[in-house]
C-alpha cells in the first residue's frame, strides 16, 4: 500500500502491522504519550510532517491527539468521522492530550465537522459529560453517537445515541447526508470488542464486521481522502512524571494482556481496517 505509512512511537504494531513502509520516531514516544507540551507537539510536526502519506497507521490510543496533526496536511474543507469508544471532546487542560484531540480538531478552518461514532464508555452521560465540548456539539460542529442500549428511557433520548439493534440504518443515513464532501477517517481500535482488539483501554461494542462495513458505506457514499488508525495496546513509557502521574489516574486499571497474544489478535484487525479504509 504506497499511501500507508507506519509512524512506530512506541513498538505497538511491531509484529502485528501489515507490510507497510516504516517510519522510525520512538524517540519522541515518550515525550507525546497521552500528553504533551504545544512546543513539543510542533517540533514533532515539524519533523515528522514530510514523511506522512495519505493514510498513518500509529501507535497506542494514547497518542490519539497526533489525529489533529495529521488534519492540518489537509488542503480542502474536510469532515472528520472518528471510530472510537470514547468521545475525546474534554476541553480541560492539557491543551494536547488524547482525551481532547477533537477540540484541537475543531479549531482548524478546515474541519467542517467532526462525527464520532460508538463510545461505550461514560464521558458521554451525566455527569462526566459536564467536562464535554457541548457548546460545539448544541452548534452541530460536533456529533457523538453514543451506545444506549444499557441507559435509562431518559438518557436513551439523548441526541445521537445508537442502538445495536438499528445503529446501520442510522449511519446510512448519516453516510447519505454527506454527499460528496471530503472525509478524513480516525479509528482509535478501542471501539473493537475485546476479542478483536487489544488496547491500553476499555474496549468497546462494534464488530470488526461492524467496522468494516461502515468503512465501506463511507468509501462508497463520499469521498475518503485521508486518514489514520491508532490504538494497539504498548506498554506505557513516559518522560515526565506529572505526564506519567496523569495518564495513570486517567487510564482504567485493566489486567496486563500477554503482549505476543495482543499482536496476533491486533494483526487480523489492522490488516482488514486498513484495507477497508485505505483501498
Amino acid at each position: 500500500m504506497r499511501n500507508v505509512v507506519h509512524l512506530n512511537l512506541d513498538d505497538a504494531w511491531i509484529g502485528g502491522a501489515p507490510d507497510l513502509p516504516l517510519v522510525e520516531a520512538r524517540e519522541w514516544g515518550p515525550h507525546l504519550r497521552f500528553s504533551a507540551p504545544a512546543r513539543r507537539i510542533e517540533q514533532f510536526y515539524c519533523v515528522i510532517s514530510p514523511q506522512l502519506q495519505q493514510f498513518v497507521l500509529y501507535g497506542s490510543g494514547d497518542f490519539h491527539h497526533l489525529s489533529a496533526l495529521w488534519l492540518r496536511r489537509a488542503a480542502d474543507r474536510i469532515v472528520v468521522v472518528s471510530f472510537d469508544n470514547h468521545p475525546d471532546w474534554d476541553v480541560r487542560p492539557p491543551r494536547w492530550t488524547c482525551g481532547g484531540w477533537v477540540n484541537r480538531a475543531l479549531e482548524l478552518p478546515q474541519v467542517e465537522k467532526v462525527a464520532v461514532w460508538g463510545c461505550g464508555n461514560s464521558e458521554c452521560w451525566w455527569p462526566r459529560r459536564l467536562f464535554g465540548n457541548r457548546r460545539a456539539e448544541r452548534a452541530g460542529k460536533l456529533e457523538v453517537h453514543p451506545w444506549a442500549d444499557e441507559r435509562s428511557p431518559n438518557e436513551q433520548q439523548r441526541r445521537g445515541a445508537i442502538f445495536r439493534e438499528d445503529w446501520r440504518e442510522q449511519f446510512s443515513e448519516f453516510a447519505r447526508g454527506l454527499g460528496d464532501r471530503a472525509l478524513y477517517v480516525t479509528i482509535d481500535i478501542d471501539c473493537l470488542r475485546g476479542e478483536e482488539a487489544v488496547t491500553n483501554w476499555e474496549n468497546g461494542r462494534f464488530t470488526l464486521a461492524d467496522l468494516t462495513w461502515a468503512l465501506g458505506e463511507l468509501r462508497q457514499r463520499s469521498n475518503v481522502v485521508a486518514g489514520d488508525v491508532c490504538g494497539a495496546y504498548s506498554p506505557p513509557r513516559y518522560a515526565r512524571w506529572r505526564q506519567r502521574f496523569a495518564s495513570e489516574f486517567d487510564h482504567p486499571k485493566l489486567l496486563l494482556p500477554n503482549e505476543q497474544a495482543a499482536r496476533e489478535i491486533n494483526r487480523a484487525t489492522v490488516k482488514a481496517v486498513i484495507t477497508a479504509l485505505a483501498g
